[in-house]
């Protein structure tokens, strides 16, 4: 299947074309805009975040549970999809590092869950992709061989971010480009896909990325369904959410059929509400909102848990996702913890 993207940015078009020839070159968004001046990027390569301390945390939990059902949900129609990564990280990450085991995120997280024998079966099979991506790197699975998830003797060495849970839970035909700004993480992306034909990795901008690959393209025919995840660090706090609402809207506007799932903090939920309010407005036919507060509104701790925007969620999604949330209120949670799933929109 041959791939091309289209924009209306020249320079990142001229960029963006050498990248889909040479799946894994980097292409610098940031040098690419520069004949855009309609909105400039919220970031430099030279940010703080590193993703390492928090992989396999409670945020992660929730979000990657709803990315492999939304993936599943796609995977229901044989036609393919195509997955765009906004804020991809490194892919995978070792839970026994320094900067892990700094904070031991995850041991508050996703091993709290794979050490429960029987979990709602949305839960269940996130935890199986992340046992069997264990699992890979140990020891390769055989063809045929269907992932299992032991509760005895769990021992989880890495953790895989949402470009490696996608890219592993996708099809032959189907495609994904992934994003990331920071030089030395979208060198650590590029490695880990530098085999797989499916994928594209763009060193830059992910926001700039919109621009550049939506709307897909197999050939000369469009991609109509898909998924743009959302993911950015938030450095840029209060100016985040304006940006995260622009492009949404760019993205529906270049790809109206796409879903898209924002991920968001939550330090306190008011302040969301403004966020709340133009997220509603948005030009989709459905808006869901899902939330894990591990811990109270009025904790000193400044996070207290994380939500997901998910715009032009499936049909009766949030039916899939409630019984994850009232498990990971029980096992990840502390005393006043709470959940939130409730329709922003909801058109027909």
């Amino acid at each position: 299947m041959a791939w091309q993207d289209r924009t209306h940015i020249p320079m990142l078009l001229a960029a963006s074309r050498s990248l889909w020839r040479s799946p894994h070159r980097a292409c610098t968004a940031s040098a690419a805009m520069g004949g855009n001046k309609s909105r400039r990027s919220l970031y430099t390569a030279a940010m703080n975040y590193r993703h390492a301390f928090h992989a396999g945390n409670h945020a992660d939990v929730l979000k990657h549970i709803a990315l492999l059902a939304l993936i599943d949900t796609l995977k229901r129609k044989d036609t393919p999809f195509f997955v765009l990564d906004t804020h991809a990280g490194r892919g995978r990450y070792q839970l026994g590092s320094e900067e892990s085991r700094k904070t031991n995120e995850a041991d508050a997280g996703v091993m709290r869950l794979m050490a429960e024998a029987s979990l709602p079966e949305v839960v269940e099979r996130y935890l199986r992709a992340v046992q069997a991506d264990n699992q890979s790197v140990a020891r390769p699975a055989m063809p045929g061989q269907k992932p299992t998830r032991p509760t005895a003797g769990i021992q989880l060495n890495y953790y895989p971010g949402s470009p490696l849970l996608a890219a592993q839970a996708l099809r032959e035909q189907d495609r994904m480009a992934f994003c990331e700004l920071q030089p030395d993480e979208a060198e650590a992306l590029k490695a880990l896909f530098a085999r797989d034909s499916r994928v594209r990795v763009h060193a830059g901008d992910g926001y700039a990325a919109i621009r550049a690959f939506l709307p897909p393209r197999a050939g000369n025919t469009k991609i109509g369904r898909g998924l743009v995840l959302i993911d950015p660090p938030y450095e840029a706090q209060d100016a985040e959410y304006p940006q995260i609402i622009h492009s949404v809207r760019e993205a529906l506007a270049r790809w109206p059929q796409a879903i898209c799932m924002v991920w968001y903090p939550i330090k306190l939920r008011r302040s969301l509400q403004p966020f709340m309010r133009k997220a509603a407005a948005l030009p989709a036919k459905s808006v869901l909102v899902a939330e894990l507060q591990v811990r109270p509104d009025d904790s000193p701790l400044r996070l207290t848990g994380s939500g997901l925007l998910i715009v032009n969620a499936p049909w009766q999604f949030d039916q899939l996702l409630a019984p994850a949330l009232p498990v990971l209120k029980q096992h990840l949670g502390e005393p006043g913890a709470s959940t939130r799933l409730e329709w922003l929109r909801q058109d027909g």
